[in-house]
């Protein structure tokens, strides 16, 4: 029985120890997102984890996981003889990038706004109505990760797999700048404030003006991001 116990007690403590190495790796992982899209880390920049874990009072097994969790967002990748380095993103990328994702999400919600059932439609609008809290507290992290949230349940209410499959991956891909660009200023209250607008076009079933809305609300995303680069 005492064996039992004290295996139930070590795996206890590794569990625990894993959630804290995962924990210290996001907490890691978002820190270098922040500094590479606001450019604090420049193009090229070489990450040496030795360094990355003296920085963060962290072993290299936690640096080590949020480097490879950058890697797959395409924010640094691994060069010969140089190792793992910030890939090289003009403003002039990152603003097309945001061009590309303001299209393809205006057609996700065209779609959606034609296709999504009323249980989509309901959970939608309990998202929406649950950030205002957020945007009062100015509580950044969870208006981030309802954001997220809000833009997935329209890619899914498409119904179209393929289009979901591609909207998710460029929103992996661009989710560091998306980030970042609520910390401009009064961003996420205007984040809010054209979210009301969608909300509208959709429950009047005007896809083309939900579309427009959409658009306008990506590009103004981009633009707070170059406010706030500007500004530090």
């Amino acid at each position: 029985m005492r064996v039992n116990e004290r295996t139930r007690d070590e795996a206890s403590e590794d569990e625990a120890l894993e959630e804290q190495r995962e924990l210290l790796s996001e907490r890691i992982r978002l820190a270098l997102e922040e500094e590479i899209a606001t450019g604090a880390l420049k193009p090229g920049v070489a990450l040496d984890e030795q360094q990355l874990a003296t920085r963060f009072g962290a072993s290299r097994t936690p640096v080590r996981e949020a480097l490879r969790q950058l890697s797959v967002t395409g924010l640094v990748e691994l060069r010969p003889r140089r190792g793992v380095v910030v890939t090289p993103l003009s403003p002039e990328r990152i603003m097309d990038m945001f061009e590309m994702t303001a299209e393809l999400e205006a057609m996700c919600v065209r779609l959606a706004t034609w296709r999504m059932t009323p249980l989509e439609r309901s959970q939608l609008q309990q998202l929406h109505e649950g950030s205002a809290a957020m945007v009062r507290a100015g509580d950044l992290d969870a208006y981030d990760d309802f954001n997220r949230r809000f833009h997935e349940t329209l890619y899914r209410a498409t119904h179209n797999q393929f289009m979901v499959e591609q909207a998710l991956a460029l929103r992996t891909r661009m989710a560091a700048f998306r980030r970042t660009q609520l910390r401009q200023g009064d961003r996420m209250t205007r984040s809010r404030s054209e979210h009301e607008e969608l909300m509208r076009a959709i429950a009047r079933g005007d896809g083309e003006e939900a579309a427009r809305c959409m658009r306008a609300h990506l590009l103004n995303a981009s633009s707070a991001l170059t406010h706030y680069i500007h500004s530090l």
